[in-house]
Protein backbone atom coordinates (compact mmCIF):
# COMPACT_ATOMS: atom_id res chain seq x y z
CA UNK A 1 0.00 0.00 0.00
CA UNK A 2 1.39 3.13 -1.13
CA UNK A 3 1.01 5.87 2.00
CA UNK A 4 2.21 9.40 2.42
CA UNK A 5 4.34 11.01 5.48
CA UNK A 6 3.38 13.63 7.54
CA UNK A 7 6.28 15.28 4.78
CA UNK A 8 4.72 13.90 2.22
CA UNK A 9 7.17 11.83 0.94
CA UNK A 10 6.05 7.91 -0.36
CA UNK A 11 6.74 5.70 1.99
CA UNK A 12 6.02 1.72 1.66
CA UNK A 13 4.62 -1.02 3.92
CA UNK A 14 4.14 -4.56 3.56
CA UNK A 15 4.63 -7.66 5.64
CA UNK A 16 7.29 -10.29 5.07
CA UNK A 17 8.42 -13.24 6.65
CA UNK A 18 12.29 -12.76 5.69
CA UNK A 19 15.16 -12.98 8.79
CA UNK A 20 16.20 -9.57 9.75
CA UNK A 21 20.40 -9.39 11.47
CA UNK A 22 22.19 -7.23 12.72
CA UNK A 23 26.31 -8.15 12.76
CA UNK A 24 29.11 -6.24 14.75
CA UNK A 25 26.92 -5.23 17.37
CA UNK A 26 25.05 -3.13 15.52
CA UNK A 27 25.79 -2.86 12.09
CA UNK A 28 23.55 -3.02 9.36
CA UNK A 29 23.33 -4.02 5.75
CA UNK A 30 21.39 -4.84 3.00
CA UNK A 31 18.78 -4.22 0.06
CA UNK A 32 16.68 -1.39 0.55
CA UNK A 33 15.24 -1.60 -3.00
CA UNK A 34 15.54 -3.97 -5.98
CA UNK A 35 15.44 -3.24 -9.65
CA UNK A 36 13.13 -4.50 -11.82
CA UNK A 37 10.75 -6.00 -8.99
CA UNK A 38 7.09 -5.27 -8.53
CA UNK A 39 6.63 -4.29 -5.09
CA UNK A 40 3.15 -4.91 -3.42
CA UNK A 41 1.88 -1.52 -4.35
CA UNK A 42 2.48 -2.47 -8.24
CA UNK A 43 5.38 0.05 -8.20
CA UNK A 44 8.89 -1.50 -10.23
CA UNK A 45 12.15 0.28 -9.35
CA UNK A 46 14.12 0.91 -12.82
CA UNK A 47 17.84 0.18 -12.67
CA UNK A 48 19.40 4.25 -12.15
CA UNK A 49 16.47 5.67 -10.52
CA UNK A 50 18.36 6.80 -7.34
CA UNK A 51 21.72 7.59 -9.40
CA UNK A 52 21.27 11.06 -9.47
CA UNK A 53 20.16 11.57 -6.09
CA UNK A 54 22.71 9.80 -4.66
CA UNK A 55 24.96 11.96 -6.75
CA UNK A 56 23.31 15.55 -5.42
CA UNK A 57 23.66 13.79 -1.97
CA UNK A 58 27.41 13.33 -2.39
CA UNK A 59 28.16 16.73 -4.12
CA UNK A 60 26.57 18.24 -1.48
CA UNK A 61 27.89 16.55 1.21
CA UNK A 62 24.43 15.17 2.48
CA UNK A 63 23.34 11.64 4.10
CA UNK A 64 20.37 9.64 3.57
CA UNK A 65 18.73 9.53 6.76
CA UNK A 66 17.90 6.14 8.78
CA UNK A 67 14.96 6.81 10.55
CA UNK A 68 13.06 4.79 12.69
CA UNK A 69 9.34 3.57 10.58
CA UNK A 70 9.64 6.45 8.83
CA UNK A 71 8.92 9.06 11.69
CA UNK A 72 11.04 12.43 11.08
CA UNK A 73 11.34 12.69 14.40
CA UNK A 74 12.82 9.27 14.86
CA UNK A 75 16.53 8.84 13.58
CA UNK A 76 18.40 5.93 15.31
CA UNK A 77 21.57 5.81 12.92
CA UNK A 78 23.79 6.78 9.70
CA UNK A 79 23.68 5.09 6.38
CA UNK A 80 27.50 4.75 6.02
CA UNK A 81 27.17 3.58 2.61
CA UNK A 82 24.50 3.37 0.04
CA UNK A 83 25.12 2.62 -3.91
CA UNK A 84 23.25 1.18 -6.56
CA UNK A 85 24.46 -2.40 -7.91
CA UNK A 86 23.09 -4.21 -10.77
CA UNK A 87 20.97 -5.47 -7.83
CA UNK A 88 18.96 -2.54 -6.44
CA UNK A 89 19.74 0.09 -3.58
CA UNK A 90 22.47 -1.62 -1.62
CA UNK A 91 22.85 0.30 2.32
CA UNK A 92 25.17 -0.03 5.01
CA UNK A 93 24.92 1.65 8.36
CA UNK A 94 24.85 1.74 12.12
CA UNK A 95 22.22 1.75 14.11
CA UNK A 96 22.94 4.05 17.32
CA UNK A 97 23.16 2.60 20.48
CA UNK A 98 23.23 5.88 22.10
CA UNK A 99 19.52 6.63 20.80
CA UNK A 100 17.44 5.49 23.07
CA UNK A 101 15.11 4.12 20.01
CA UNK A 102 18.20 3.15 18.66
CA UNK A 103 18.96 0.21 21.19
CA UNK A 104 15.23 -0.55 21.25
CA UNK A 105 15.13 -1.02 17.20
CA UNK A 106 18.69 -3.62 17.74
CA UNK A 107 16.87 -5.20 20.46
CA UNK A 108 13.57 -5.97 18.05
CA UNK A 109 15.75 -6.87 15.49
CA UNK A 110 17.92 -9.03 17.51
CA UNK A 111 14.59 -10.98 18.68
CA UNK A 112 13.10 -11.34 14.96
CA UNK A 113 9.85 -8.43 15.68
CA UNK A 114 11.45 -6.13 13.00
CA UNK A 115 12.54 -7.21 9.95
CA UNK A 116 12.40 -4.42 6.96
CA UNK A 117 13.82 -1.66 5.36
CA UNK A 118 11.55 0.71 3.21
CA UNK A 119 12.73 3.74 1.38
CA UNK A 120 10.86 7.29 1.92
CA UNK A 121 11.66 8.85 -1.68
CA UNK A 122 9.58 11.65 -3.88
CA UNK A 123 8.76 10.39 -7.40
CA UNK A 124 10.42 12.66 -10.33
CA UNK A 125 9.83 10.66 -13.35
CA UNK A 126 7.48 7.73 -13.70
CA UNK A 127 6.03 5.68 -17.06
CA UNK A 128 4.02 2.41 -17.07
CA UNK A 129 4.93 -1.40 -17.70
CA UNK A 130 3.64 -3.26 -20.23
CA UNK A 131 2.11 -4.78 -17.37
CA UNK A 132 0.38 -1.46 -16.25
CA UNK A 133 2.42 -1.49 -13.57
CA UNK A 134 4.27 2.05 -12.29
CA UNK A 135 7.85 2.53 -13.26
CA UNK A 136 10.01 4.44 -11.38
CA UNK A 137 12.31 5.83 -13.34
CA UNK A 138 13.77 8.66 -11.08
CA UNK A 139 13.50 9.10 -7.78
CA UNK A 140 14.48 11.70 -5.07
CA UNK A 141 15.66 9.66 -2.23
CA UNK A 142 15.08 11.06 1.29
CA UNK A 143 15.28 8.18 4.00
CA UNK A 144 16.11 4.49 4.74
CA UNK A 145 13.88 3.11 7.43
CA UNK A 146 14.17 0.11 9.04
CA UNK A 147 10.37 -1.02 9.28
CA UNK A 148 7.87 -3.91 10.58
CA UNK A 149 6.16 -4.10 7.25
CA UNK A 150 8.33 -2.91 3.93
CA UNK A 151 6.60 -3.16 0.42
CA UNK A 152 8.86 -4.66 -1.33
CA UNK A 153 9.37 -7.83 0.24
CA UNK A 154 12.76 -8.64 -0.41
CA UNK A 155 13.71 -5.02 0.96
CA UNK A 156 15.69 -6.41 4.28
CA UNK A 157 18.27 -5.77 6.34
CA UNK A 158 20.80 -9.51 5.96
CA UNK A 159 24.15 -10.99 7.23
CA UNK A 160 26.91 -9.16 5.33
CA UNK A 161 27.42 -11.78 2.21
CA UNK A 162 30.91 -13.50 3.31
CA UNK A 163 29.24 -14.40 6.38
CA UNK A 164 25.80 -15.48 5.05
CA UNK A 165 28.17 -17.58 3.03
CA UNK A 166 30.16 -18.75 6.44
CA UNK A 167 26.77 -19.01 7.85
CA UNK A 168 25.32 -21.48 5.41
CA UNK A 169 28.23 -23.81 5.12
CA UNK A 170 28.20 -24.40 8.38
CA UNK A 171 24.91 -25.66 8.30
CA UNK A 172 25.34 -27.43 5.70
CA UNK A 173 28.19 -28.92 7.64
CA UNK A 174 26.06 -29.45 10.70
CA UNK A 175 23.31 -30.89 8.72
CA UNK A 176 25.76 -33.60 7.06
CA UNK A 177 27.44 -34.80 10.78
CA UNK A 178 23.36 -35.35 11.70
CA UNK A 179 23.26 -36.96 9.00
CA UNK A 180 25.98 -39.21 9.44
CA UNK A 181 25.36 -39.79 13.34
CA UNK A 182 21.74 -40.91 12.52
CA UNK A 183 23.22 -43.40 10.05
CA UNK A 184 25.73 -44.53 12.38
CA UNK A 185 23.50 -44.80 15.22
CA UNK A 186 20.52 -47.06 12.62
CA UNK A 187 23.17 -49.83 12.16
Amino acid sequence: MLEFSPSGLEVKFCRFDAALTVSDGLVIEGYASLFGTCDQGGDVVQKGAYARSLKGLATEGRRIKMLWQHDPAQPIGVWDELHEDGKGLWVKGRILDSVEKGREAAALIGAGAIDGLSIGYRTLRAGKTDKGQRLLSEVDLWEVSLVTFPMLPQARVGARQAEAAKGDLLHELATVFQDARRKLAAR
